[in-house]
């Protein structure tokens, strides 16, 4: 068997056309434009990274996006001000705080002083636990989780009944990606570190979800035949052959678990690009909120 590969750049450009369409739209029918508003805090690289890529990606699709940079010593005090200040700004739709947080931080009360409707992230306290509800549903759902989801659509995969497991206990993916696979009717195994037999549990999945953070950790013999894996790691490793001296790899070793899988995304090229793609739709339905379209 070869895999089916799950074309996240694909999806992501899609989504990135849906939402630049009805962001033009809005702005011929004289509604407002969506805002995004990006709180960083210190210099940590692949953060500054990330909200340089995210603001990049507002522009191409017609958001606004404002940035706000604080020092690395910025005081807890600091950083929520700038929140309410955000909180109260009718031109900011979405507020997205870049995790992690220096440690001197109280990441869960910066969060929680987010406005629940520019909360475009998703992890408001408040949005996690209706995510966790029966019958409750949150304003915004975070965006890699979300995207696992779009990419097992994509995929065709009967979610409803299947074996899911997830391969990490992280509150950005492990965590809610599991919330979201139970509202879906899978039977969901959350397998981390201290789970015991791991390959044999991993094995047991209908769909996989990997979110751990090791490089090509999951190999052939862990994974079902016919099973979809969604990779959701992305890992250096040395490659004195490349340009770069390293090149990326996912949690899971990609060749060989292609030869069983029904289907799996690529890293990079998966989950990666979908990201965004969400954040874009969750700031203009953040936008959609104050300003119906």
């Amino acid at each position: 068997m070869t895999a089916k590969i799950i074309d996240g750049k694909a999806t992501a450009e899609r989504i990135r056309a849906q939402v630049k369409e009805a962001v033009d739209k809005r702005k011929e029918e004289g509604k407002s434009i969506p805002g995004l508003a990006t709180v960083l805090v210190g210099e940590n690289p692949a953060s500054k990274v990330y909200v340089r890529n995210k603001q990049k990606a507002c522009a191409e699709v017609g958001i606004q996006s404002f940035g706000f940079n604080l020092p690395g010593d910025a005081s807890q005090e600091e950083v929520e001000a700038l929140v309410r200040k955000l909180n109260a700004d009718p031109a900011v739709n979405g507020i997205l705080v870049q995790l992690p947080l220096p440690q001197h931080l109280d990441e869960e009360k910066v969060l929680v002083s987010i406005d629940l409707t520019k909360d475009v992230d998703g992890f408001h306290p408040v949005n996690i636990g209706r995510l966790a509800q029966k019958g409750r549903e949150p304003v915004f759902v975070p965006c890699t989780p979300a995207g696992c989801m779009v990419l097992l659509e994509e995929a065709g995969v009967q979610i409803a009944g299947a074996n899911a497991v997830v391969l990490g206990r992280s509150n950005i993916v492990g965590m809610p990606v599991a919330l979201l696979l139970v509202k879906a009717n899978a039977t969901v195994t959350i397998v981390h570190s201290r789970t015991k037999n791991l390959p044999e549990v991993v094995r047991e999945a209908d769909i996989l979800i990997s979110a751990i953070g090791q490089p090509e950790f999951v190999k052939k013999e862990w994974v079902k035949p016919g099973a979809y894996v969604i990779d959701v790691g992305i890992n250096q490793v040395e490659d004195a052959t490349a340009k770069r001296g390293y090149r990326l790899v996912g949690d899971v070793a990609f060749d060989e678990v292609s030869e069983v899988a029904a289907a799996i995304t690529p890293v990079p090229g998966g989950v990666g690009p979908m990201t965004i793609a969400m954040l874009l739709k969750n700031t203009l339905h953040a936008a959609e909120l104050t300003d119906p379209a």
